[in-house]
């Protein structure tokens, strides 16, 4: 898709490049005044300015189209780069120790922290 449009927004600057190099400036309408060869030309001797105008009109917007989409495209295409190499944090879940003897566990639980800590009223006073 990114390719297309690239292609596309190639091949129509040029053509806007092309129709505007191809309309004639506002000095050359003197020379069209008296009838140098307007008859002789390919629109006639009013048609060539409307047709190019509408030309460039019709290929500058869709230049000015393709750049806004070619913009959308390659801003998204950074942001998904972007987030692709950003590290992913592991997502395994730990099960739970499964209690089978709940009251076995409580109470030796209980035993082993009251004797491990000592209390305030064993420890010797200093002064």
């Amino acid at each position: 898709m990114y390719d297309l449009l690239l292609i596309v927004h190639v091949v129509i600057a040029i053509a806007v490049i092309v129709l505007v190099l191809l309309q004639q400036g506002k000095g050359a309408e003197m020379g069209a005044a008296f009838g140098a060869g307007a008859s002789q030309t390919l629109f006639g001797s009013q048609g060539s300015g409307n047709f190019l105008t509408r030309a460039t009109a019709i290929c500058a917007t869709i230049f000015f189209i393709t750049s806004l989409l070619l913009g959308y495209l390659a801003a998204n295409q950074a942001k998904m780069k972007a987030e692709a190499l950003l590290p992913v944090a592991p997502t395994t879940v730990i099960p739970a120790p499964v209690d089978n003897e709940p009251s076995q566990q409580k109470e030796s639980t209980q035993d082993s922290t009251s004797k491990s800590a000592p209390s305030h009223s064993d420890v010797p006073d200093v002064e």
